[in-house]
Formats: structure tokens, C-alpha cells, sequence
């Protein structure tokens, strides 16, 4: 995909996702991008693919632009972004151009690394997916989570999600999250959760990391910023859930560490696009001959992009016992609206 027309393309996933501010920023960089500064001579020149669901380059410069503000290293900038999405285009030619050139290292740091998120708001689609296991089976949980990033999202059965007909977790939590739900009514089974655990290949500590998380997270969103950071200062005195390592080499050694009368929900949330295709084969593989053994139930849930054309991501349960994908619905990319669809709680499963 060519440069500019990367731009455009993140500026509409942004603006879709409900930030018209990042998403015009993007347009700005997008038209105006030039070869005058070290950094717009590199963006330029990208020799990798700049997409979404390449390099995210687009995505990559505006983490290291939202870091300055967080961090007010550019009170012009932060200026700027304070205007919102409404911020005429002028003062985004004044602006944009010098701190390219005023903070050169900073942000061609930024563009090293490829954007890392940690969106709480997907742990609506794990607490639904929880509560409905912990329904079915009566049994307590184990979570082991692939590309965990902080892993924010295992605390799920901590987090206040307000839901039809009550909460998933305890109302005193300092997170609270507010999805609009559509579908079939929730199931409210308070899960107990026996462990959990996640491995990333590049985890990110809520303390040395902080700032690292909170740049991604779009302009003109307060309230996602502001879940995080509640979310980051949970988790910060508490012991580190997520491992360095690839996926499957870490799920086959977790797989050996879990026994007894538990369901051992192996989870991801738009990651399983991003790994090799030799790592997923490994983790069917391996999971395949876990569920022939007799350990615990064994299964898989994903909320991942898929080719079907229908909006958000597609939640589905993997059982490898048996080989099937049994349909939960569909989820908003960023949690905001989940549309429920669980198979019937009683009998046989599809």
C-alpha cells in the first residue's frame, strides 16, 4: 500500500472507531507529509507495509505524538490536540511541521516499534464468554491468554461491566465498563478463577510501560484514557501475569502446569492474525492432543477479524476435543457494542 493512502486508510479506522481527532490528523499527514524533516524523510521512504495490519506506520506517529503530549515535552503541540477535532488546518501546518523537526529522536524512536494496545474494553467479550463457561460447567477457570500485551484483559472477572439484568464483577471496581449490548441476555455466573496467566512477545509492564500504553490510545478519547490509566494503577503492585515468549512454546509448557476439575480457557483477542502461520498449527496441534488426554476441559475462544464482511469481530469457541468453532456472535473492534449470540445453555453444543 502506498504511503499517503496508508494514512487515509488508518485516518478511517479511526474515525470509525470514534476519534475524528486522530482520524484528521492522519488526512493532515496524509496531504501534507514532506521530505523537509528527518522523520518525514523516513515515513516517506518506509520499506515495509505501512497498513493497519502491516506496520501500522501511521498508527506509529501518532503514538509518539500523543507521548508528547501525555508527557507536555511540547506545549504547542499539546496546545493542538486540546482543540480537538475542530482544530483549524492551518494550526495543524504551523504546528505539525516543527515538532517534527524539534523532537526528531524522540519520534523516530517511536517509529521503531510497532504499536502495542492493551483495549480493556474487549474484556467485555471474556467476561461474557466466562460467566456463560462458569454457567455450563459449574467448574472453576483457568485463563491463559496469548498476546496478553499488559495483560489488562485477564483481569476481566475484576473489571464492573454493566450488562442487562446486572454487572459481570464487583460494582467497587475501579474500572467500569458500559458496552451496549444487543442479542441474546447475558448470563450473570460469578467464575471462579483458579489462575491466569498470558505471554506476549514483547509484554509491557503497567509501570515502566505506562507511557508506552497510554500514547496509543487515541486523541479526543478522555474516557478510554482514563480506563486505562485506572486499569494500569490496579495492576501495578500486583504480581506480573505476563511471560516473554512465543506463543506456543509457552502454551505448550502451560498446558503441562494445569490439572483437575477445571476449564482451561485458552484465549486471544485480535492476535491470532498476527501470528505465523507455523505458531498457529502448533497451538491446534498442541491443543488437539491436550483435549485427547484426561486433563481438564480444554477449549479456545478468539475475537479476531475474519472475511465474513459483517461488522466488528467475529467471538468464537474452539472445542478441540471435538473439533468444532461454535459461534458467540459478533464485538465491536474496541468493545463499545457486543452483539451476543451464545448457543443454548442446556444440550448438546452445535
Amino acid at each position: 500500500m502506498d504511503i499517503r493512502a496508508s494514512f487515509l486508510a488508518q485516518a478511517d479506522h479511526c474515525a470509525a472507531l470514534g476519534s475524528e481527532q486522530t482520524a484528521r490528523y492522519c488526512r493532515y499527514f496524509a496531504q501534507h507529509l514532506s521530505d523537509d524533516s528527518a522523520v518525514g524523510r523516513r515515513i516517506l521512504t518506509w520499506p515495509g507495509d505501512p497498513s493497519s495490519g502491516g506496520d501500522a506506520l501511521a498508527l506509529r506517529l501518532m503514538g509518539g505524538l500523543h507521548a508528547l503530549v501525555l508527557t507536555g515535552a511540547d506545549p504547542e503541540l499539546s496546545d493542538l490536540w486540546a482543540q480537538g477535532h475542530d482544530v483549524p488546518e492551518a494550526a495543524m501546518a504551523r504546528v505539525f511541521p516543527e515538532v517534527l523537526a524539534r523532537h526528531e529522536a524522540h519520534l523516530q524512536a517511536w517509529l521503531n516499534s510497532p504499536p502495542q494496545t492493551n483495549e480493556l474494553r474487549r474484556s467485555v467479550a471474556l467476561a461474557a464468554v466466562g460467566h456463560w463457561l462458569t454457567a455450563r460447567y459449574g467448574r472453576p477457570l483457568v485463563l491463559s491468554e496469548l498476546g496478553a500485551s499488559a495483560g489488562l484483559n485477564l483481569y476481566w472477572p475484576d473489571w464492573c461491566i454493566e450488562v442487562p439484568g446486572g454487572t459481570f464483577g464487583p460494582a467497587t471496581s475501579p474500572v467500569r465498563l458500559t458496552p451496549e449490548w444487543r442479542g441474546a441476555a447475558p448470563v450473570i455466573a460469578r467464575p471462579d478463577i483458579a489462575d491466569r496467566a498470558g505471554v506476549d512477545l514483547n509484554p509491557l509492564h503497567p509501570v515502566t510501560d505506562r507511557l508506552r500504553l497510554l500514547s496509543y490510545i487515541w486523541a479526543g478519547q478522555p474516557d478510554r484514557l482514563a480506563r486505562t490509566q485506572a486499569a494500569l494503577s490496579y495492576a501495578a503492585p500486583r504480581p506480573r501475569l505476563v511471560e516473554q515468549g512465543d506463543a506456543a512454546d509457552w502454551l505448550e509448557r502451560r498446558l503441562g502446569q494445569v490439572h483437575g476439575g477445571v476449564i482451561h480457557l485458552v484465549c486471544h483477542t485480535i492476535a491470532w492474525q498476527y501470528f505465523p502461520d507455523t505458531t498457529r498449527a502448533k497451538i491446534d496441534g498442541l491443543m488437539r492432543r491436550a483435549a485427547g488426554s484426561a486433563g481438564p476441559r480444554l477449549l479456545r475462544f478468539g475475537m479476531e477479524r475474519d472475511d465474513s464482511g459483517a461488522s466488528g469481530a467475529a467471538m468464537t469457541l474452539y472445542d478441540p476435543a471435538e473439533g468444532r468453532e461454535i459461534p458467540f456472535g459478533r464485538v465491536d473492534f474496541h468493545g463499545r457494542w457486543i452483539d451476543w449470540q451464545p448457543p443454548a445453555l442446556q444440550g448438546d453444543l452445535p
